[in-house]
């Protein structure tokens, strides 16, 4: 929302900087988002000055020029060449001087500068006014009234005479205020004053004034125009009220009207257009003016029309009504205007009106919502309406435009006014706590500062004991129904920034009680991607001929379709490894041969009883270099273990270990499709489930394909995934005090035995203190190892929560470790 600070002073008075006034509006709430800095005159008339024409000579070598000696106040007389007509002896006049930078009306900007003219020197210029951004004309040079003083800056000038065709030099700034949807109380310029006015006041009393602009003048005329009111859709109209005005004259809105709205993007229109549009940013009232003649019988209604009715708006653009749309119609039903949202075509203001009806409601803000954004109608009217307007605000809003009507456009005011209210809105009642006050804020507040605060604020207390107020609400503040509210309105304008800062900060720890597997795939999505994986997506339907021969599934497992569009694409996919061997055929068929690829998504097959199933999937596809060329490091294939290690991180961020003592693996070899592959299954009940598959693809497999270097593929069951984790209980535990311990240990086994078995010894063994049981190098050397033989280095990390451990505890452990792997494993400790 934009604000102008020349328009936001008509209404407080105060001596603060606009900084300060920016940093206040923040600190209340309306958190300023920018300040720019707007001129009623470009340049604001800058270097201009009032001078004197010495005297006037024709210039030798030009008819049309004169040479001028001109007084601007300074020890010497200016030479100006000047090319108007009108130019003469014993003129005021207004003269830019060298340096100056002038805004023609037309035309880019420029310098003065000093310069010859067909010979004659010329130390400046004599204006016209459309030379400087006063008018239109350039019949001639201007010529002030005689008591202009001379050398004075044109802009004091301008202003100590109340301006030139109304225009004063003036530099306004545009306040941009980011408004929450709960502010409806300050959607306009008073709201935001009166929001200031409270904060000042409270820090210092009377620091700042508050003005709302007088309507006593109002009263009554003698014109006999009558206006009619049926208001059939009664549940989206809490109030209406309007008045006639007979006799006014459509014209251009004064310089002053047209100034303020332009400030805040509104370009004017006419003097009654502009004077609507200015008290609906001045009190945040929507009005509305209708041409008198154009409504059938003298008579509005209220009401929804059918479906699809055609309404012909002010942009000319017709709009199909829905039929929750409310609608301002004439006698005869004919659509005037989208009520709260946007006036009609037809119905609206011209040149030719001489009779107008004035309108001021409060309609029900849900309703107006739904037809501005159902039409795409977003107007400043919709906006006001839709966080709810005050319908207490109506009838003052209504005879300020009138007053400003008559004013500007003359005019008489009908001799009734009309109010439609039949349930009149109440200031709502609510309770406060002291209690409950000091212990939201954090800090105790004296009672006498909460009803400083309140009387500030407008809110009257209704009546109060020891321990609590109850107070009344004003009617703008739609979003103040409840304590907590109150107690925000309180601190904004007590001040944040005086509940001092806590020492300590204190949190919860919070989770959901099911695992979420859409959040959970986000996540680990992020994840892979800032480790270099890229995401791809593959058709669900594969070709028949795959699982012939390249990777063999019974017929009575695979689901067919008849796809007409396609007939190569007859399966719904039984794996997920062909649509990923097919994009890193189409990128390496296009030089990118370094890939790493993740995938989300179904396979399809068909069970033993023939039934339907969808499994959901987590593939990985690794081809290629691990990095790309460097003469920082060499470069290296890509392994199985980068495919491990990816799949064992994935699984370690959903906090399942490979290596847990429920998952049973299995090592796959030569068994299309696989060269070698890892397969694990999990123990969640009486049966194992599916967890994963991992391994290095059939080298035949990739030569049908066409595809040159290694390719390594990881399928994931997500469903079992999203099992494992619903069963998982979250745990906190802070961080060890106490520092860890680390062993080494060097064990000669037999090349049949895995790492896995190692970490089981050790975590039966060892699983009060071990943490971390990490293979940190394998060595192969049957000559020092002896035939069939290699060496594990394993580490092992040893931690008492509760305690410092001793070395002698530590190398007891160690020892019963040793202990049993030469009797489980056969294995040959080296020491």
């Amino acid at each position: 929302m934009k604000i102008s600070l020349n328009w936001l002073k008509r209404y407080l008075s105060c001596d603060l900087s606009l900084d300060k006034i920016s940093e206040r509006l923040t600190d209340i709430g309306l958190e300023v988002d920018g300040v720019e800095t707007t001129e009623t005159i470009p340049g604001s008339l800058q270097g201009l000055v009032v001078g004197y024409v010495e005297s006037c000579e024709k210039h030798p070598d030009a008819d049309k020029l004169s040479l001028t000696q001109v007084n601007v106040g300074a020890e010497e007389l200016l030479p100006i060449v000047c090319g108007a007509p009108n130019v003469a002896q014993g003129q005021k006049v207004v003269v830019a001087t060298v340096g100056t930078t002038l805004y023609p009306e037309k035309g880019d900007a420029f310098k003065i500068k000093k310069g010859k003219i067909r010979g004659q020197v010329s130390m400046g210029m004599i204006c016209a006014e459309d030379e400087i951004g006063l008018g239109q004309s350039h019949a001639g040079i201007m010529v002030l009234d005689q008591d202009a003083p001379v050398g004075s800056p044109m802009a004091d000038y301008i202003n100590s005479i109340g301006g030139y065709k109304g225009k004063k030099a003036e530099t306004d700034a545009l306040i941009e205020i980011g408004l929450t949807p709960n502010r409806s109380d300050a959607t306009s310029h008073y709201g935001v004053a009166f929001d200031l006015a409270a904060a000042l006041n409270f820090e210092e009393e009377g620091s700042a004034k508050l003005e709302l602009p007088a309507v006593t003048d109002f009263a009554l005329g003698t014109s006999k125009l009558a206006m009619g009111l049926e208001v059939k859709a009664t549940e989206k109209v809490v109030r209406y009220s309007g008045l006639v005005i007979e006799g006014i004259k459509v014209q251009d809105s004064p310089e002053w009207l047209q100034q303020h709205l332009k400030a805040i993007g509104i370009q004017p229109t006419n003097n009654i257009v502009d004077i609507t549009n200015f008290v609906l940013h001045e009190m945040g009232q929507p009005l509305h003016a209708f041409d008198y003649e154009q409504i059938k019988c003298a008579k509005i209604q209220l009401d929804c029309l059918a479906a699809d009715t055609p309404f012909l708006a002010l942009d000319g653009q017709e709009y199909p009504l829905r039929a929750e749309d409310l609608m301002i119609c004439d006698a005869e039903g004919q659509a005037l205007c989208m009520a709260g949202v946007y006036g009609g075509k037809d119905s609206g203001v011209s040149e030719k009106t001489v009779n107008i009806f004035l309108e001021s409601a409060c309609f029900d803000a849900q309703s107006i919502r739904q037809s501005s954004m159902k039409h795409n109608l977003r107007t400043d009217a919709a906006t006001r309406f839709e966080k709810g307007s005050d319908p207490n605000a109506t009838i003052y809003a209504l005879q300020r435009a009138a007053l400003l009507i008559k004013e500007l456009a003359g005019g008489e005011f009908g001799s009734e006014l009309m109010d439609y209210y039949p349930q009149p809105v109440a200031r709502p009642e609510v309770k406060l706590r002291y209690k409950r006050l000091n212990g939201l804020i954090g800090v105790e507040l004296p009672k006498a500062e909460v009803k400083r605060v309140l009387a500030l604020l407008d809110m009257p207390i209704v009546s109060e004991d020891e321990e609590q107020l109850i107070v009344a609400v004003p009617t703008n503040k739609t979003d103040v129904l409840r304590e907590v509210d109150i107690i925000e309105e309180i601190l904004r304008i007590y001040g944040f920034n005086k509940v001092p800062n806590s020492d300590k900060v204190a949190y919860n720890l919070s989770f959901p009680q099911k695992p979420e597997s859409l959040k959970l795939r986000h996540r680990l999505a992020e994840n892979l991607a800032a480790a270099g994986y890229t995401e791809m997506m593959a058709l669900s339907l594969s070709k028949n001929s795959y699982y012939e021969t390249l990777y063999p599934i019974a017929t009575e497992q695979l689901v067919e379709i008849h796809n007409t569009s396609n007939q190569e694409l007859s399966l719904m996919r039984p794996s997920m490894l062909m649509g990923g061997l097919e994009a890193i055929l189409h990128n390496q068929n296009r030089q990118q041969d370094n890939l790493r690829f993740f995938e989300f998504g179904k396979t399809y097959r068909r069970d033993e009883q023939g039934a339907f199933v969808e499994t959901e999937r987590l593939a990985f596809f690794l081809t290629g270099k691990k990095q790309e060329e460097s003469w920082l490091q060499p470069q290296t294939e890509l392994s199985y273990y980068d495919l491990k290690a990816v799949v064992e991180n994935s699984l370690a961020k959903l906090g399942i270990d490979l290596n847990a003592r429920n998952i049973q693996q299995q090592v796959i070899e030569d068994e299309k499709p696989w060269a070698y592959a890892l397969q694990a299954n999990i123990r969640l009940g009486k049966t194992a489930d599916e967890l994963l598959v991992m391994g290095r693809v059939d080298p035949e497999l990739l030569y049908e394909f066409g595809i040159k270097k290694p390719v390594y593929f990881a399928s994931l069951n997500w469903e079992t995934l999203m099992k494992v984790v619903a069963k998982k209980k979250v745990k906190y535990q802070p961080i060890s005090k106490f520092p860890a311990m680390r062993r080494d240990l060097a064990l000669v086994v037999d090349k049949a035995v895995r790492f896995t078995e190692i970490v089981k010894i050790a975590e039966k063994q060892a699983k009060k203190w071990l943490k971390a049981v990490n293979l940190f190098d394998i060595y192969e050397n049957e000559s020092q190892l002896g035939e069939g033989k290699k060496s594990y280095s394993v580490s092992f990390i040893f931690l008492d929560e509760n305690k410092t451990l001793k070395d002698k505890e530590v190398d007891k452990v160690m020892k019963q470790l040793m202990q049993q792997y030469e009797k489980q494993l056969q294995a040959l400790i080296r020491r």
